[in-house]
């Protein structure tokens, strides 16, 4: 599935085959970057970047570094659990080292849900460096309401990626992008492989990011996971969001 997503498409095809796809799933194609002819393959239409001024990175702590649906969020307990959608996850397990994600305990996290009708890039949600990122193997159960029904530790079973920020505020704030079914490929920023390596990658020097700055793609899926520190607060309600959008109060 993954060559034939990225296999070269005759231009007729590729306006069928997309044309297809945006209608069947409502696909706001008006927001995406002008093309001079059609994809060239589905995976360039899956990943496809927005046009410039499509979004507005709003002045907040933390903003949300994905389009879809913020369909979780709360507090990490003691025992460095967070429970979504009626599963408990042990942070060691999703973020692929257990003495790391000690630092969240009493923190708080949160869940965007990417649909295919979404756009599907994923940034930063803060301002920091990104220090590390893990590449975690596992399998590629589907992350919508059927999989979060009926895979138990779905999240934690899945490939992924976390992409650690370090902040001058915040402490370290880690995205774990998850992957899915079919396909699964997670490409981030940092790095110039076209998918994670399994493994700890160290980056140095340290790339600076602002909120809203393209951290990851992913081709194919998914959901990303956002872990806190103690001492910030999500005060966005569960429901719709855009990425850039304000999930905290004013910087």
């Amino acid at each position: 599935m993954g060559r034939l997503s990225e296999a070269q498409l005759p231009e007729v095809v590729s306006r069928v085959v997309m044309g297809t796809y945006a209608r069947a799933y409502r696909v706001d194609l008006d927001e995406a970057q002008p093309t001079a002819s059609p994809y060239p393959s589905f995976d360039a239409f899956f990943t496809r970047p927005l046009r410039d001024g499509a979004r507005q990175v709003a002045d907040a702590r933390v903003v949300s570094p994905a389009d879809g649906q913020l369909s979780s969020l709360g507090r990490v307990d003691g025992g460095g659990r967070i429970y979504a959608k009626g599963q408990g996850y042990s942070l060691g397990d999703l973020v692929g080292a257990p003495g790391d994600a000690d630092r969240y305990q009493g923190g708080s996290f949160f869940v965007v849900y990417l649909s295919p009708r979404d756009y599907h890039r994923v940034h930063s949600p803060v301002a920091g460096h990104v220090s590390l990122v893990r590449g975690i193997p596992g399998d590629l159960f589907p992350v919508n309401s059927i999989g979060e029904r009926y895979v138990p530790g779905l999240f934690v079973r899945n490939n992924r990626v976390a992409i650690c920020v370090d902040t001058e505020h915040l402490g370290r704030v880690t995205v774990v992008m998850v992957g899915a079914m079919i396909v699964g490929r997670i490409s981030v920023s940092v790095l110039p492989d076209p998918a994670v390596p399994p493994g700890v990658h160290t980056i140095e020097p340290k790339v600076e990011v602002s909120p809203g700055d393209e951290i990851g793609i992913f081709h194919l899926g998914s959901t990303a996971v956002v872990l806190l520190e103690p001492g910030v607060t999500i005060s966005r309600p569960v429901g719709p969001v855009r990425y850039g959008e304000a999930l905290t109060g004013a910087t």
